[in-house]
């Protein structure tokens, strides 16, 4: 299994900060999970999320049943919560600028069989994946990971409301699929599309299971 962390990562430290993710943090929320058995449990997987607020990945972090590498922006990796992120082997990314040692490590870790979580979106916004950026497709395409969409809501507080109290979070896992092997930009530049798109849709249905709940 430390195969499947980059290196320098403590595997003991990783499963502290899952189980930090599945009871402390999410003591203060009320997370609804669906489509968890979805998720194959062997084998590369790359996760795709959308993102709308910091909490997202620390609740995806403790409720994957597998250990995950996710892809942070740079600006987390300061002082103590940099060394510890590192230390549970995550990988920092600069935003806005070609880092191709990040994905290389991450690329490494799913040619060990292991899991990478992206935010293809690229920074914190509305969640609806209206963009993505191509690192997700370029690491599923590069190592025959599957792609597994997954769609958060509930952890953004509504603008000009107030504090809520254990706010109900809803984890939607969507079907697994593999991208089309074709080799050139404009096929990576598809397989994008085709990653957003999933997510997209992925995110919409679980918006109309909300709102019928609601």
């Amino acid at each position: 299994m430390t195969g499947q962390l980059p290196e320098g990562a403590s595997p003991w430290l990783h499963e502290v900060g899952r189980w930090i993710g599945r009871v402390p943090l999410r003591s203060g929320f009320r997370v609804r999970a669906r489509g968890i058995s979805r998720i194959p449990l062997e084998g590369p997987v790359v996760f795709v999320a959308n993102h709308s607020s910091m909490v997202d990945g620390p609740i995806l972090f403790g409720l994957l049943p597998r250990r995950v590498v996710f892809l942070i922006k740079q600006e987390m990796f300061k002082g103590v919560a940099g060394t510890l992120l590192r230390k549970i082997g995550q990988l920092a990314v600069r935003r806005g600028a070609p880092d191709r040692a990040p994905l290389l490590a991450a690329q490494k870790v799913l040619r060990a069989g292991g899991v990478v979580g992206v935010f293809p979106e690229g920074t914190r916004g509305t969640g609806d994946v209206a963009e993505a950026q191509a690192g997700a497709a370029w690491l599923a395409r590069s190592t025959g990971a599957v792609v597994v969409p997954v769609a958060c809501r509930g952890t953004l507080r509504p603008a000009g409301t107030r504090r809520r109290f254990r706010p109900v979070v809803d984890v939607l896992v969507g079907e697994p699929f593999e991208l089309p092997s074709d080799k050139g930009r404009q096929a990576l530049v598809k397989a994008t599309e085709q990653v957003r798109d999933r997510l997209a849709t992925l995110v919409a249905e679980l918006d109309s299971q909300r709102g019928e709940v609601t």
